[in-house]
């Protein structure tokens, strides 16, 4: 008897171990890594947004304006199968990205292709105020190049430079432009919102959720621009996203990167490349990362958010992977924790001075070969654009400060 029992209690530890054994492997299974992310996983976009003196909720919870707080969302149906041309590459990643906290994912599914943007695309925690679903059909073909133009709603003067200069859609055939805002709060910003619909219907080049539109809030503001191409111009060969105090030669862009003549990239992004970046612990910083959101002492490489240029198959890719991984609110580190996630690496541009986060000193011979220059206000952008269009063909025969 007492040997009947002692196989019965061997079998049934046996049992147990092998049952534990299938629960880790079912959980590793469904774990998946990102570089340094802590904290709760998002099921849906977190709509929760940073207000001026704060945090502002979609729910109208009360939130402390000391921390980033986060909350999780809803579980969306499954979606239905996604279209061949937005699946994912799933390729070696560095061990530099990859290594980090532990993360799960709301859909692992999804990022493995198995399901798509369709049913994620139909509803927005911010929704769309203002829109231009049809603007990349009016011209009939695929559009070469979507210009998102991070903006603010204030910025009327900047955003008529930018339509008179670099951004005006008859530079190069093939360009879309649009600005990205959100909404500002109080009488002034009423005022300023009838001020913008009276803009929009004149140019049609706006789009605007209901997101505050603060520095902490970019990284919405951009996602916003990637939803956008995702749902309404999924067939684009290339994005920019840029800035409205930027000097972008978009003729050059063309020609040096995009050069539309050749089959369109896929799972391309370039612009400034920040390399081997740690986050700033710094409070009193603009870039200020707490080590409670990012633990892990370097970023994955990212470009610099003043200028970068990617695939259009990649803006629905990089939107779903965003629907897994928290929020940041330093907009270009989130992007390239995006693409990390995706496995996918910054490509160099073929010039380290193609793309310039800093002003450049202008020579119409400098800026013929450059792609973006920083803090430009209008009349400056006015004025040495136009100079560089009257000398662009001869413009390294004049002398360096013509």
């Amino acid at each position: 008897m007492l040997w009947r029992r002692r196989y019965c209690c061997t079998h049934v530890t046996r049992l147990l171990s092998l049952l534990s054994l299938l629960v880790v492997l079912v959980i590793l299974r469904h774990q998946d890594w990102l570089p340094g992310i802590k904290g709760p996983t998002l099921r849906r976009e977190n709509p929760v947004a940073y207000t001026e003196g704060g945090l502002h909720s979609k729910d109208k919870r009360n939130h402390s304006s000391s921390q980033i707080q986060w909350r999780d969302a809803p579980v969306p149906p499954a979606p239905p199968k996604m279209n061949a041309n937005l699946s994912y590459r799933q390729g070696d990643s560095s061990p530099q990205r990859v290594m980090g906290l532990e993360s799960s994912l709301a859909t692992n599914a999804s990022l493995s292709g198995e399901v798509g943007l369709a049913g994620l695309l139909t509803s927005e925690p911010y929704p769309y105020i203002i829109n231009e679903p049809n603007k990349c059909w009016e011209g009939g073909p695929e559009p070469l190049l979507v210009l998102l133009i991070a903006t603010e709603i204030q910025q009327v003067e900047a955003r008529e430079a930018i339509r008179q200069t670099w951004g005006n859609e008859s530079v190069v055939p093939g360009l879309v432009r649009l600005f990205l805002l959100g909404v500002k709060e109080g009488e002034v910003g009423r005022l300023q919102q009838s001020r913008l619909e009276t803009e929009s219907r004149r140019h049609h080049d706006i789009i605007q959720q209901d997101f505050m539109d603060t520095y902490n809030n970019l990284t919405i503001k951009t996602l916003m621009g990637m939803h956008w191409v995702a749902a309404h111009c999924p067939g684009a060969n290339y994005v920019m996203k840029t800035d409205s105090d930027m000097f972008v030669n978009t003729e050059y862009l063309v020609q040096k990167l995009l050069r539309p003549k050749n089959q369109p990239k896929r799972d391309y992004f370039t612009g400034y490349l920040m390399k081997g970046y740690a986050p700033n612990r710094n409070k009193n910083s603009k870039w200020y990362m707490s080590p409670e959101l990012y633990p892990s002492d370097r970023y994955p490489t990212f470009c610099s958010g003043t200028g970068y240029v990617f695939s259009g198959d990649l803006a629905g890719k990089i939107y779903r992977a965003s629907l897994g991984i928290r929020r940041l609110h330093l907009e270009d580190v989130y992007m390239g924790i995006c693409l990390a996630k995706l496995r996918i690496e910054p490509t160099p541009p073929p010039n380290e001075f193609l793309f310039n986060h800093w002003r450049v000193s202008y020579s119409s011979c400098k800026y013929s070969h450059l792609i973006t220059s920083h803090q430009f206000d209008p009349n400056e952008l006015l004025k040495y654009w136009h100079h560089l269009q009257r000398n662009k063909h001869n413009a390294c025969i004049n002398t360096p400060n013509d």
